[in-house]
């Protein structure tokens, strides 16, 4: 049987000779796409080429640049991309003190900028005193807010920007564990919570009047009254009472966070200001505590003067025949979060 050429309907020998000459040269033109050791290390040269070329663009020193892996070049140099969309070089800086490092150091917390999308845009530098992680080290963690936040509240911190952004300059706050050094995790025991407080801002961009960014300050909560954070806080006022929790003495803060005057309070019961709801903590940490069980923290609500209610944290441990406070007013927020994880008092036997 023949078999003939489909081109030319010779017999297959002479099918070769018909061919058209693209297909007969289609291996020969092939190899010079073909990968050798040569080309890939050229490959690899320029790619490290470019690499040391956006390296030395980045406004960090020298010594830095030198420790800078590959991906903590890329992870920068996109901050810096995100950063310059959103704040064009070419506009006037805003109103107001440049944030060099001695202002920033004065900050109870380090500030963050997120774009619309939740990418994180800028990290002030004091971030490694509040979280023992660098700039460079936390965007290894990746580029936005959710990696850097402990999984399990994504989905409420999502829901928290899509509110503040759907209302530019509405307030809103979200308290989360976020991602520290080993060394941090060991001195406080995991991770750190830290409350972010911010509101999406409308930014004069070139490119889009209508762009805008969540500016928030993050603060981390304070573990104990003796933190050597705690003690420099304008929001932390100390009382000492007897052993029913009447008023003995208190510092004369109280007046910027409750409104009361010393006077006013001296010879009251604690439990006069106190929310009826937290009533039952209340006496379950005072019992404890009076009873010689040693410190006691509690997250309560008291009355300030105007009738308004403020949410504290307290401290109180027994010093002889007085019991002495510590109170840090925090927000309703940091209040959930800490009530959440707050540990009932054993009753007395």
């Amino acid at each position: 049987m023949t078999i003939f050429c489909s081109h030319c309907h010779r017999p297959l020998q002479a099918e070769m000779s018909c061919m058209p000459t693209r297909a007969k040269q289609a291996p020969s033109a092939s190899r010079p796409f073909r990968s050798t050791k040569s080309a890939s290390k050229a490959r690899r040269d320029q790619i490290n080429a470019e690499l040391q070329a956006l390296r030395s663009l980045l406004p960090i020193s020298a010594q830095e640049k030198e420790r800078l892996s590959y991906l903590h070049t890329m992870a920068l140099v996109c901050l810096q991309l995100r950063g310059a969309q959103l704040f064009p070089p070419g506009l006037p800086p805003p109103a107001g003190p440049a944030l060099g490092i001695e202002l920033l150091s004065l900050l109870p917390g380090f500030l963050l900028v997120l774009s619309a999308d939740g990418k994180l845009v800028y990290i002030s530098e004091n971030v490694a005193q509040v979280l023992g992680l660098s700039v460079v080290e936390l965007l290894a963690q990746g580029d936005t807010v959710f990696d850097i936040l402990d999984g399990r509240v994504g989905e409420d911190v999502h829901k928290k920007l899509l509110l503040a952004r759907e209302e530019p300059g509405r307030e809103v706050t979200f308290v989360s564990e976020m991602r520290t050094s080993k060394a941090f995790q060991l001195q406080h025991r995991g991770n750190r919570v830290v409350a972010v407080c911010g509101r999406f801002v409308a930014l004069r961009c070139l490119s889009s009047p209508t762009t805008t960014a969540f500016l928030a300050l993050c603060t981390p909560l304070v573990q104990s009254p003796i933190d050597g954070e705690a003690a420099s806080q304008d929001d932390v006022f100390q009382s000492m009472h007897l052993l029913d929790m009447t008023f003995i003495d208190v510092t004369e803060s109280v007046t910027y966070h409750l409104g009361y005057h010393r006077e006013e309070l001296v010879g009251q019961s604690w439990y006069s200001l106190l929310h009826p709801e937290d009533a039952d903590l209340a006496a379950a940490q005072h019992r404890a505590v009076a009873l010689g069980a040693g410190a006691g923290t509690a997250v309560l609500r008291k009355m300030r003067k105007d009738r308004a209610w403020t949410w504290l944290r307290v401290w109180a441990r027994r010093d002889g025949g007085c019991i002495t406070c510590t109170c840090r007013c925090v927000r309703e927020e940091e209040a959930a979060h800490l009530r959440a994880r707050q540990p009932r008092a054993a009753a007395p036997p």
